[in-house]
């Protein structure tokens, strides 16, 4: 059992005062062993559980293994908890000398990967823009969507692209009305692999899942969810987000429910610096990751991960020799650009 004797957090973004911000968390063992973990920060509340939850909540706490740590879930959001969680599972594979992969019970020795494009201002870009991710390799496209933008994008980019998987991702954008409905099945006949998160509630999800021949993926934040979603037929996809399940064990939990439910699956990144990216390859080497998953895309700035994490013609290795996440981390140029940062001694 790794004891923990020191909780840091840091409050980063790649330019000061900007965002996209993330949470990185170093727990530190007895021994000198360091494990690193991250999450998207979108809002203070994350800040505030680390600061006043899931750092305290450390101090004296008995674990084997990081799904004993499962209790800290309702202590804080997920992306809290997802931040301390990595870390842990960093660190009780760097202790063990295990990959954080085959701890989990990935069977990939390599992950595919996908692109995902925001909505463009104008359509005459999209095309060339989709090129730039076809020609690095990547096999499946991700359009996000909303209404309005939707049926037009998607044409020029089926009408360039006659044979690429794509998916479309609403960000629950669209409602149960007729418009709306009649929007989303009239994608259908482009041959999408998925529909990614179009509405807010599971019961609109099971109404075009009805209607339609590609998977939709409903947004799914717990097991419950899943759960529910599974026995209404309100899908037949999945998107793993670490950091919108609270963690790897949850999000682990959910491959297993999906896998088993015939449902297909993929990983979506986290965080802005690569850790939490290295947290979905390890995650994405699971047997029921089928489909690309969005792990490779860095919104800019250094690599402060050694070997660093790129795609290779579409398809990113996933680090079977190395312990922990499989990666050296760069604790010092990453904590030169904290705006904030906690400290906690936990032993």
């Amino acid at each position: 059992m790794p004891t923990i004797v020191e909780f840091r957090a840091y409050r980063v973004a790649l330019h000061r005062g900007r965002r996209p911000e993330s949470a990185l968390v170093c727990l530190t063992a007895e021994d000198g062993t360091v494990g690193w973990g991250e999450s998207a920060l979108l809002d203070d509340g994350t800040w505030t559980d680390l600061a006043q939850r899931l750092g305290p909540a450390l101090r004296g706490l008995e674990w084997e293994r990081p799904e004993d740590l499962g209790g800290l879930c309702a202590l804080g959001g997920p992306r809290a908890t997802a931040a301390v969680e990595i870390a842990a599972w960093d660190l009780w594979g760097r202790v063990h000398r295990v990959p954080v992969a085959h701890a989990l019970g990935g069977t990939r020795t390599s992950v595919v990967t996908g692109a995902r494009i925001p909505c463009q201002p104008h359509l005459d870009g999209l095309p060339s823009l989709v090129n730039r991710y076809v020609g690095g390799g990547h096999t499946r496209v991700t359009l996000e969507i909303r209404p309005g933008w939707d049926v037009e994008p998607l044409r020029v980019v089926r009408q360039a692209y006659p044979t690429l998987a794509l998916q479309v991702d609403g960000s629950r954008s669209y409602t149960d009305t007729p418009e709306h409905l009649a929007a989303l099945e009239s994608l259908d006949e482009y041959g999408l692999v998925a529909i990614e998160r179009p509405f807010a509630d599971l019961a609109t999800h099971a109404v075009l899942q009805r209607s339609v021949r590609a998977a939709v993926a409903p947004d799914i934040g717990d097991l419950d969810a899943l759960d529910a979603a599974i026995a209404m037929d309100a899908g037949r996809a999945l998107s793993l987000r670490v950091s919108r399940l609270g963690g790897l064990t949850t999000a682990r939990g959910a491959h297993d429910r999906a896998y088993a439910a015939g449902w297909d699956v993929w990983c979506g990144g986290s965080g802005v610096f690569g850790i939490g990216k290295a947290a979905s390859v390890a995650l994405a080497s699971l047997p029921g990751c089928t489909l690309p998953s969005d792990i490779t895309e860095f919104v800019g700035g250094p690599e402060y991960l050694t070997p660093p994490l790129r795609a290779h013609g579409g398809v990113v290795a996933v680090p079977l020799t190395q312990p922990g996440l499989g990666h050296d981390i760069d604790g010092p140029r990453l904590t030169r650009l904290a705006t904030d940062q906690l400290h906690f001694t936990v032993h």
